[in-house]
């Protein structure tokens, strides 16, 4: 929730481009609404649909006088049964990704985060000799040459 909650300040207008850009690339990423504005001062989807859990966004972009610029994000949906994925979570994320350039995944705890395992290098398959074809079947086990009747 803090994450959520905690200005979005960059503090030049490198990171403040780069920051804008990252926002975009997350806003394509995981909206189920198409992106209906982008300047550089608002991006934002279509939607909220009526009934739809998914979230409609709108970030904006606003400018100081000092250089810096304050990202904010909102998103909401049109359901009474409430919002997938939940708003403060996705404004985390966001948050997380634009200023990192990485998210942690969406329902995942920051404990469960953690670097993947190192890659297992690929082995050629072995291979099989291939396996005698049985002449008869008297000789397998469970086979039976007496013909089965009806109990």
């Amino acid at each position: 929730m803090e994450q959520a909650t905690a200005p979005l300040t960059c503090m030049s207008k490198l990171e403040c481009d780069a920051w804008w850009a990252r926002a975009q690339v997350w806003v394509t990423n995981h909206s189920e609404y198409k992106l209906q504005a982008i300047t550089d001062s608002v991006i934002q989807t279509a939607g909220p649909s009526s009934g739809k859990r998914a979230l409609a966004y709108q970030i904006t972009k606003t400018p100081s006088n000092e250089g810096t610029a304050t990202i904010g994000f909102a998103a909401h949906c049109d359901s009474p049964l409430g919002c997938e994925p939940n708003p403060w979570q996705a404004g985390a994320d966001f948050k997380q990704f634009v200023r990192n350039g990485a998210a942690r995944p969406m329902n995942a705890t920051p404990q469960a985060v953690q670097s993947p395992a190192p890659a297992q290098p690929m082995q050629a398959p072995q291979p099989q000799a291939p396996q005698p074809i049985p002449l008869n079947l008297e000789s397998q086990p469970g086979q039976s040459v007496t013909p089965l009747a009806p109990q």
